[in-house]
């Protein structure tokens, strides 16, 4: 027989109606904010402080996940040792990938972005945030449900904090990432989904002038 587990409390919600007007104006601001954030590669070394990272870490966290299991671990990595044991490994799987792993389509989509093996921001980078999806809990008993979506959807509310507040970031996804759990001493049920340097950009910085689709090409209505 399984024990069952005790239900939630509930409270009355929080929330604040706004007016259309009010919508309408809130959305547009975070619009126009979000169309600034971009990739950026070329980082200053300045120091950033914690405190703003630990705040966009904990927004992070508070996505919504499915049991509310809240299936994500944050490894905040300031160490000099320690980003560039991640740099060193990384640049051996991205050279692999590059040279004997990606298809041929991969490359020349990746060529006008001038991207190669050699990822020098992960130790340029004050800090690399280093997201961890939990397949189980503590015990194989304790399932976790629906782990990629939950860990995707607070991935994106950590890209948007980290903007808010005014640093640079980077998505990061070398493959494979085993190498992460091992460096940072994860346990077996976490497997790494995500390395994000963040920082200033360096004064030199450039990014690629790049188009993002006009709405009518990624909004369908019915």
């Amino acid at each position: 027989m399984t024990d069952k587990k005790p239900e939630f409390k509930f409270h009355p919600l929080d929330f604040t109606r706004r007016t259309p007007e009010e919508m309408i104006e809130r959305s547009k601001s975070f619009l126009e904010d979000l169309r600034k954030r971009r990739t950026v590669r070329n980082y200053s070394d300045e120091p950033v402080p914690r405190e703003a990272l630990v705040n966009c870490i904990e927004t992070a966290a508070q996505a919504p996940s499915g049991a509310n299991k809240q299936p994500w671990t944050f490894v905040l990595v300031t160490d000099p040792e320690i980003k560039s044991q991640i740099r060193i490994a990384a640049e051996k799987e991205e050279h692999e990938h590059y040279h004997k792993r990606a298809p041929e389509s991969w490359l020349r989509d990746l060529a006008p972005l001038g991207t190669d093996e050699h990822k020098p921001f992960l130790e340029t980078a004050p800090a690399l945030i280093v997201v961890f999806a939990q397949k189980y809990g503590d015990t194989r008993d304790d399932q976790h449900y629906y782990v990629n979506e939950s860990v995707g959807i607070a991935t994106g509310f950590l890209l948007a904090a980290l903007h808010n507040a005014g640093f640079a970031t980077l998505t990061h996804t070398p493959s494979p990432m085993k190498f992460l759990s091992e460096i940072l001493g994860r346990p077996a049920n976490e497997r790494a989904f995500l390395l994000i340097p963040v920082g200033d950009p360096a004064d030199d910085c450039e990014v690629p002038d790049i188009v993002r689709k006009n709405i009518s090409e990624v909004l369908v209505e019915k």
